[in-house]
C-alpha cells in the first residue's frame, strides 16, 4: 500500500508540504506523517515511492533518539500507544511521529563534508561553495579538508537557495546564525561516524531548527535518505558521482531526460521507481542495522 495522501478524522490538517503533513493534535503537539510522495528538484512528483513515507518517519525516530544527548528535539514518541487514535492504524503508526509544536527558524542548515551536487557546481564556476573557499583541484565527490556550513533560505513555494553564513547572520542575527552552525556540524559530525561504523559515507545532508520553550531545537527530520546524501564506502572513489542511497537515483534518471526541472514532472518508469525505494529501505537497514521485514 502506498499512501500520497492522508486525511486524519477528527485532527485538524495545519500544513501538506512536498512530502509530510501535519495535523495538530493539542496546543503543545502536531502529528508528522510523511506519505510516498517524492519531491526531486522541488517539484512533486505524481507516482509515489512505494514505502518510502514509513522510511522516513522512522528512520528520523531512530536518529532523533540517537542524537538526544546533542541538544533538544521536536521528538516525542513514534510508539503507536503514543499517538492521536486517528493514527494508530498499521500504515499511519508506521509513517507518523508525535512531535513538540516549535517556532521554525526559516533556514536550512546544511552540512558539507564532500565536494557534490549543486556544490560541486558551484566550486566549478567558482573555486568557493557558499563563501567557503576552497583548495584548487578538488574532484567531484572528493572529501573537503573539513565539514562546511552551506545554509540555504526556506522556501514555500518554488527553490532554495543557497546563501553565505554572512547573509545567515543577516537574515537571523549573529548569535543565532553561530548556533545553528555549531549545532548543525556537531549533528553532522556524530551521524558521519555512526555512518562510517556501517560502510556508509554521509556526504552532506540538511537540519531544520525551531524554538520549543526558548530553547533552540532540532526539527522537521533528521539524517533520512531525503535530507542527506549517503554514499557507499566500498566504491566510493573520487572524480565521479558515487553510488548513492538516496534520491540521486531519481535526479540522474530525469537529469539525463532533458527535463527543465520545472512542473509537470517527468513519468518514472517502474525500475526507477522499485530502484528508489530499494536504496531507502537499504540505507534504514545498513544505519538501523534492523531488517526492514521484521520492523515493517
Amino acid at each position: 500500500m502506498t499512501v500520497m495522501t492522508t486525511d486524519l478524522d477528527g485532527l485538524p490538517l495545519v500544513h501538506r508540504g512536498k512530502v509530510r503533513e501535519t495535523y495538530e493534535v493539542d496546543d503543545r503537539h502536531l502529528l508528522l506523517v510523511a506519505t510516498d510522495r517524492l519531491s526531486a528538484f522541488d517539484v512533486v512528483f505524481d507516482q509515489p515511492i512505494p514505502d518510502k513515507g514509513a522510511v522516513l518517519a522512522r528512520l528520523s525516530a531512530w536518529w532523533f533518539e540517537q542524537l538526544a544527548a546533542l541538544g533538544a528535539s521536536h521528538f516525542v514518541s513514534a510508539d503507536p500507544a503514543d499517538l492521536p487514535e486517528p493514527a494508530r492504524s498499521a500504515e499511519m503508526a508506521s509513517r507518523s511521529m508525535l512531535v513538540r509544536r516549535a517556532d521554525r527558524v526559516d533556514a536550512e542548515c546544511v552540512v558539507r563534508g564532500y565536494l557534490a551536487g549543486s556544490g560541486w557546481a558551484e566550486y566549478g564556476r567558482s573555486g568557493a561553495v557558499c563563501g567557503h573557499p576552497l583548495p584548487s583541484g578538488l574532484r567531484e565527490a572528493e572529501r573537503l579538508p573539513e565539514p562546511i556550513f552551506t545554509p540555504s533560505t526556506k522556501a514555500e513555494v518554488g527553490h532554495d537557495e543557497n546563501i553565505t553564513r554572512d547573509q545567515l547572520a543577516d537574515m537571523v542575527g549573529t548569535d543565532l546564525a553561530r548556533q545553528l552552525e555549531e549545532r548543525s556540524i556537531t549533528l553532522y559530525l556524530e551521524g558521519a561516524r555512526r555512518a562510517e561504523a556501517v560502510g556508509l559515507i554521509l556526504a552532506d545532508t540538511k537540519f531544520e531548527f525551531g524554538w520549543i520553550d526558548g530553547e533552540l531545537a532540532v526539527i522537521d527530520e533528521v539524517l533520512t535518505p531525503d535530507s542527506s546524501r549517503f554514499w557507499d564506502a566500498e566504491h566510493y572513489a573520487p572524480g565521479s558521482s558515487p553510488q548513492s542511497f538516496d534520491k540521486q537515483f531519481v535526479r540522474d534518471f530525469v537529469a539525463a531526460s532533458g527535463w527543465n526541472k520545472e512542473p509537470p514532472a517527468p513519468t518514472l518508469p517502474d525500475e526507477v521507481i522499485t530502484g528508489t525505494r530499494d536504496r531507502y529501505v537499504a540505507a534504514y537497514e545498513r544505519l538501523t542495522g534492523r531488517s526492514w521485514e521484521a520492523s515493517a
